[in-house]
């Protein structure tokens, strides 16, 4: 059965969301691992509430800072890469317009494309719109994948401080003597929710996304439990 074009043209697609699903991930993700492995590393050696609570209230405060930041630094480095590519593309144009034609020309070309046909297609996208063609065809740009600093970092920071609130949530109700059990237990199911969630907001495979999360759950969570139980101190 052959799709007609309007239900072809209508059928779900996910990259708009790449971005700040990425910066979602990302932060829900290290919430839950960061403020996890500290406060496990912490009852490792000193397993008193008070203790647990500064840490896990400290290490949210400061990762989601950290995060909110890093995301805005890093996606503001990118936004200004392509402003910059888009600006010597922009220069280019106005001063050498024929030999950009032929460049577009080229790389339609590269794709499958006969000569005549992709000369005709450079044609009618430079008179329509020669820099954003360039920009897309060329550069590999368009608003779906324009860096956004701002929705990068809030996304990060805000899934960051609720996803980190867990693990502490889960050590404050753990009964005496059993912190560590619980917040591993709590860890671990809300590392395999984000990675099905991450999955389903993506419209990607689940099993692999919950797997991929879990392991290197696990791995932080053993590593820094090891080290506050070696030194017996805290982390």
């Amino acid at each position: 059965m052959t799709a007609s074009y309007e239900s072809a043209h209508e059928a779900p697609h996910f990259i708009n969301r790449a971005g700040w699903l990425r910066a979602a991930v990302l932060g829900a993700n290290d919430g839950i691992v960061s403020v996890a492995s500290l406060i496990v590393g912490v009852a490792a050696a000193d397993p008193s509430p008070a203790a647990v609570l500064i840490a896990g209230t400290a290490g949210l405060a400061a990762g989601a800072m950290s995060m909110a930041a890093g995301e805005y630094v890093s996606v503001s480095s990118q936004a200004d890469v392509e402003r910059a590519d888009i600006a010597r593309e922009s220069h280019a144009l106005r001063t050498m317009p024929e030999e950009e034609e032929r460049e577009l020309a080229s790389i339609f070309e590269g794709r499958g494309l006969s000569p005549a046909t992709a000369a005709l297609v450079a044609r009618e996208l430079t008179e329509k719109d020669a820099l954003t063609a360039h920009v897309r065809e060329e550069l590999g740009l368009s608003e779906v994948h324009a860096a956004n600093p701002l929705q990068a970092a809030l996304a990060s920071g805000l899934t960051f401080s609720v996803a980190a609130a867990l693990p502490l949530l889960a050590a404050l109700l753990a009964p005496e003597g059993q912190i560590i059990p619980v917040v591993v237990a709590a860890t671990l199911l809300c590392l395999a929710a984000l990675g099905a969630l991450g999955a389903q907001a993506g419209g990607a495979p689940k099993g692999r996304a919950t797997l991929r999360v879990l392991f290197w759950g696990v791995m932080a969570m053993a590593i820094t439990a090891g080290v506050g139980h070696f030194f017996g101190v805290s982390v």
